[in-house]
């Protein structure tokens, strides 16, 4: 028989972000969390918008990417939605600075 013992992935955890948002400017908290492999590549991420006074389903997630799952997919007002044009982590960072922009004033 041969050797099956699970191979342990470590990952690093590189960005861990949080940014309450005053109720002047919409109110809620922005998180950001990132991990690496080894090599420093971004393997598992989640960006989210999270405010319970505009959404109570999905944790409060107004707005959200991530990779859980294994796939990369949208959190919007409790639907959920692949990322079927997926680049970069930074490309995506990018895109939910700019789609933020909708609930912080």
């Amino acid at each position: 028989m041969g050797d099956k013992r699970k191979i342990k992935l470590t990952f690093k955890k590189v960005v861990s972000e949080q940014f309450p948002i005053n109720s002047k400017r919409g109110g809620g908290i922005i998180k950001i969390d990132a991990w690496e492999n080894e090599k420093g590549e971004v393997v598992k991420y989640s960006l989210a918008y999270i405010n319970h006074l505009v959404l109570s389903d999905d944790n409060g997630r107004v707005l959200g990417y991530d990779n859980t799952h294994n796939f990369h997919h949208k959190h919007y007002f409790g639907e959920i939605s692949a990322v079927d044009d997926f680049k970069s982590y930074q490309d995506l960072v990018d895109r939910f600075q700019i789609e933020i922009k909708e609930f912080i004033k």
